[in-house]
């Protein structure tokens, strides 16, 4: 077992056994802005990463994974910090036996970036589902997200870019309206790494494209939006 400090001070707990923090969590927790005093769901949460890095002491935060494992992490750090965080075991394709029809204000998400069978398998299984989509494909996930969240909610994905499509298919087949997506780069000369999406439910069309977060310089040096998001 190991104990990383996120940005806001809070601390995870974390295994081999299941996928570790990322860089991703972390720009996607950026990148998200529930409101205050919003209830915010972390589907697929894991061992806690995003749901830690999106904490906010007004936002009645629940984290829903279906490995029994990494919601026991995800108590303990809960428990260690002292935060009032709601953590559940259960299945997110069968989200309407969990939670009630539009009962929250905001969806956060890190899904599984490949389809089953397709980029490099994990060894292990915990970490090959955060990974693929072993438990649950992506149009579960935003069917997931759109049957939580009411007219007006929002909810934000971090994806990656070469699967961008599949993302923007799946949440408009569920009424997920795009309206924020801006790409990130390790480098400016780089292809993007990542793409944050921040979709509305059953709103109008009109989606803004930010402008490319830049992880480092040509230097190599992070840049000062990275470094302020880390606290540095």
């Amino acid at each position: 077992m190991t104990i990383e400090t996120l940005p806001n001070g809070l601390q995870l707990l974390q295994s081999d056994e299941f996928q570790k923090l990322g860089q991703d969590s972390i720009l996607l927790a950026a990148f998200a802005a529930p409101r205050r005093s919003a209830r915010v769901l972390d589907l697929g949460c894991g061992t806690g990463a995003l749901a830690l890095s999106v904490y906010r002491p007004d936002l009645s935060l629940t984290g829903l994974d279906i490995q029994e494992g990494a919601v026991a992490f995800f108590r303990q750090s809960i428990a260690r910090n002292g935060v009032k965080i709601d953590a559940k075991v259960g299945d997110l394709r069968e989200i309407g036996t969990i939670f009630p029809h539009g009962s929250f204000d905001y969806v956060v998400c890190n899904p599984p970036y490949f389809s089953a069978g397709s980029g490099k398998a994990s060894p292990d299984r915990g970490r090959a589902a955060a990974r693929m989509d072993m438990e649950a494909s992506i149009e579960e996930v935003a069917a997931a997200a759109a049957y939580v969240l009411h007219d007006g909610g929002k909810c934000a994905f971090v994806f990656r870019p070469e699967r961008l499509c599949a993302l923007l298919h799946a949440v408009q087949q569920v009424h997920l309206i795009p309206k924020k997506l801006r790409f990130v780069h390790q480098k400016p000369e780089k292809r993007p790494s990542a793409v944050l999406l921040e979709c509305r439910k059953g709103s109008a069309d009109g989606m803004i494209v930010e402008p490319p977060f830049f992880c480092c310089n040509s230097s190599g040096e992070y840049t000062v939006e990275y470094l302020k998001i880390y606290g540095k």
